[in-house]
């Protein structure tokens, strides 16, 4: 019973450290995927022999974030442009609601359609994309954090050993958390690099799709869907339904509307259960009900956040407990076939 209780009470400090403390753990937990990225792009860096020899280390890792550091900026910028553009070609969108409307009365004649779209019509679309729009300017602000955070990892990697030797008093204590790192560090990289591919691709293929069809502000959308390709499960259908609900106020009618949620379902279904599996494999070891699980409770916690950094985190919950006695049983539930 007192396990129990201090079980329950350790769990509830914890969740209330991750709350209150959510503005300084969120920009921190991006620095280290942001030094995941750095570092994975390092190693590939260094694959070329004459790199490798005559470009030392602090010199690949400036030029890597200063390269980071302008493609944020970059997508930043062109964010906005997308935005504006959606924002104000607003009054547009507003007069073929009506035509929507006015068509699904026409064919159906049921009240209900009507008073939706009544509402829809009184609905200020830019209400939603202006917060977006005003939200960019906290988010620089943020990434100026999570660079920081990011840069200050890097530095303290030469001295990161050194220290953790001295932590232990015994090497054998020392090989197994540095094994256990090591673990933690290659799932993430290799978890991090595959799927930002696959995100990608998804994201490519969505905007050349978006592109042909005439869809305003197509990498803004395409954009949206590498972000939401890291939300497991969910992430592709909004994916999916967000571009599609706008076509059908951009253009009007119906057809456009069936032929894209159509086609980027398949497009997400085509990538998301056939190529990512097979390129994926088995790097994560995560049941798939872990996934979901982690996912709602991540987002109870960190919002959308959350949802992106769910996936990590399970796989870092995995390899630690799996290392205890007290804690193997709950990594054999959260993995894929039981196998840790």
């Amino acid at each position: 019973m007192k396990k129990l209780a201090y079980l329950v009470i350790g769990i509830g400090g914890i969740l209330a450290l991750l709350i209150l403390g959510e503005n300084i753990l969120i920009p921190f937990m991006y620095g280290i995927i942001l030094w995941f990225l750095g570092h994975t792009l390092k190693n590939l860096t260094y694959k070329v022999p004459v790199f490798k020899k005559y470009l030392p280390s602090w010199l690949v890792s400036s030029v890597i974030f200063l390269v980071i550091i302008m493609l944020l900026s970059i997508l930043v910028k062109l964010i906005t442009t997308n935005i504006d553009v959606l924002i104000k070609s607003y009054p547009v969108y507003a007069s073929n609601v009506n035509n929507i409307a006015d068509k699904i009365n026409e064919i159906f004649n049921i009240d209900i359609y009507q008073s939706i779209f009544e509402k829809l019509k009184n609905y200020n679309f830019s209400t939603i994309l202006q917060p977006i729009a005003d939200s960019l300017s906290g988010i620089l602000s943020d990434t100026v954090m999570v660079l920081l955070y990011a840069l200050f990892i890097v530095s303290e990697e030469t001295s990161f050993t050194t220290k953790l030797k001295k932590l232990f008093k015994t090497n054998k204590d020392y090989n197994k958390v540095s094994l256990i790192l090591n673990k933690i560090s290659d799932s993430i990289s290799d978890y991090l690099r595959l799927k930002t591919l696959v995100s990608i691709l998804t994201g490519v293929v969505c905007y050349i799709f978006l592109l042909l069809m005439d869809v305003e502000a197509p990498f803004f959308w395409a954009l949206l869907t590498f972000f939401l390709n890291y939300i497991p499960t969910i992430g592709s259908l909004i994916a999916t339904i967000f571009p599609s609900i706008f076509s059908l106020f951009q253009f009007g009618e119906f057809t456009p509307f069936i032929i894209i949620l159509v086609v980027l379902g398949v497009i997400q279904w085509l990538i998301g259960n056939i190529l990512e599996p097979k390129i994926m494999g088995s790097t994560l070891n995560i049941s798939p009900l872990a996934s979901i699980l982690s996912l709602v409770v991540w987002g109870e916690i960190w919002g959308i956040t959350g949802m992106l950094l769910s996936i990590p985190i399970t796989v870092v919950m995995v390899i630690v407990f799996a290392q205890f006695e007290s804690t193997k049983s709950t990594a054999i539930l959260l993995s894929e076939n039981g196998d840790i």
